[in-house]
């Protein structure tokens, strides 16, 4: 059970093409600054800021990394250990909602998860400022997130702020969410694995008692 009023540290990786605006929501939501002629990210950079929700801190560690091909060695090897990851893309690029598929095979194998297994990601549509030039529809992520099993979706603007907060609570609230589910499997679990060993240990205690050595 998570107790009340604890500070939990989260390691959240930002996925996506070069231009999405990965840096931009980063900046925004930690200094809630935004830079229009910000240049690529080369490598990868974090910051952290905490954010409270229903009474508990969480510290964000969030990890911007270059979308070009070439950094992909600079970034893969910080995939692993994340908690969270936010698959970016932007609204007037197709082709960058097209490599979300790309994106979230690439941080599955190189953060050696499973595909199977329940992980937080959060489909972000990022520039909903400029709809005048929309490439891609809220129906079409929708329908991209159904079938890849994601429940987590907005569009942000880091321009003006839209939504830019709400995305890294929800992403948080989708966490929490998964791990809650996590808790009660491995009660159960354990409850299971208990009863075994109590069993296992009554049938050794037979086995010595009639074969003293």
């Amino acid at each position: 059970m998570r107790s009340n009023h604890k500070n939990t540290l989260l390691k959240v990786v930002i996925l996506g093409d070069g231009g999405v605006g990965k840096s931009c929501l980063m900046n925004r939501f930690v200094s809630n600054q935004f830079d229009e002629h910000s240049f690529h990210t080369i490598g990868v950079e974090f910051l952290n800021k905490d954010i409270d929700i229903n009474g508990d801190t969480y510290t964000l560690q969030i990890w911007d990394t270059a979308g070009q091909e070439r950094f992909k060695t600079l970034r893969t090897p910080f995939y692993r250990g994340s908690d969270i990851c936010m698959l970016t893309y932007a609204i007037n690029d197709k082709s960058s909602f097209k490599n979300l598929q790309m994106w979230k095979n690439e941080f599955l194998y190189y953060a050696d998860i499973k595909e199977n297994n329940q992980f937080p990601f959060i489909v972000i549509g990022n520039k909903s400022d400029i709809t005048s030039e929309r490439e891609v529809s809220q129906l079409e992520l929708e329908t991209w997130c159904n079938e890849n099993g994601i429940t987590s979706s907005i569009e942000t603007s880091a321009k003006n702020a839209s939504n830019v907060q709400e995305a890294f609570i929800l992403a948080v609230e989708h966490w929490l969410r998964i791990e809650k589910r996590a808790d009660k499997n491995e009660t159960v679990y354990n409850d299971t694995v208990d009863l075994t060993k109590k069993q296992g240990e009554k049938s050794s205690c037979c086995i010595g008692s009639s074969d003293e050595n």
